[in-house]
């Protein structure tokens, strides 16, 4: 059986992840911050584990993950300052990368966005400037590791009812169900092909199996 953490589990990609996890004979863990949460956790299906990432450091972390085969990172500060998207979205996950290279869960998937590259073309004064800064960043550490690593770049998120289909070739905007993203997530953690490997998608008309093959 495969042992699954999500961080950031109460995200609406996370509640959606996490009972395809289940379905399929996972033991999934989620790693939250807010204890009221807990009971929509266990709904999922999956297992609350409260703790908050912006606050452990990278041996506290590895602690948790010991245990794992595959680390998803859906996590996020949600918007706000600068100083706490940077705090969360890069130094956070940028910390539970070596926590689960030391924590020997060699497969680690992160749900990005379709913009996080170096060169995004935002300027600090574009609302998402800090985010893109931030997301490129980690996204670029997680690069230069050992790990197994796939990173996800969904374009903008809709609460549409998932399709199973999506784009990679030519996404565009990649507008995608948050259903949609879980159901790449699965996949990805299913599909060695994708291990190094960032893929761009939106939703299309491919089967998300087919599309994310390589």
């Amino acid at each position: 059986m495969t042992r699954v953490l999500i961080i950031g589990g109460h995200g609406k990609v996370a509640l959606r992840l996490a009972p395809l996890l289940a379905e399929r004979g996972d033991d999934v863990a989620s790693l939250i911050r807010n204890p009221e949460h807990v009971d929509d956790i266990t709904a999922a299906g999956s297992t609350p584990i409260v703790a908050d990432v912006e606050q452990l450091d990278t041996d506290a972390l590895a602690e948790l993950f010991t245990g794992y085969d595959q680390i998803v990172w859906s996590a996020g500060a949600g918007g706000g300052s600068p100083a706490r998207t940077y705090a969360v979205d890069r130094d956070a996950a940028i910390r539970t990368m070596d926590a689960a290279a030391h924590a020997g869960a060699r497969r680690y998937v992160m749900v990005s966005f379709i913009g996080s590259k170096p060169d995004h073309g935002l300027t600090e004064e574009d609302g998402l400037f800090h985010y893109a800064e931030a997301k490129a960043a980690a996204d670029a550490y997680l690069r230069g590791t050992d790990l197994d690593w796939t990173i996800l770049g969904p374009g903008p998120l809709t609460l549409d009812e998932p399709t199973g289909r999506i784009e990679t070739a030519h996404p565009g905007q990649g507008v995608v169900s948050r259903g949609d993203v879980a159901a790449v997530a699965a996949a990805a953690l299913a599909d060695a092909s994708t291990v190094g490997r960032t893929i761009a998608f939106g939703n299309g008309d491919v089967p998300i199996a087919e599309a994310i093959a390589g």
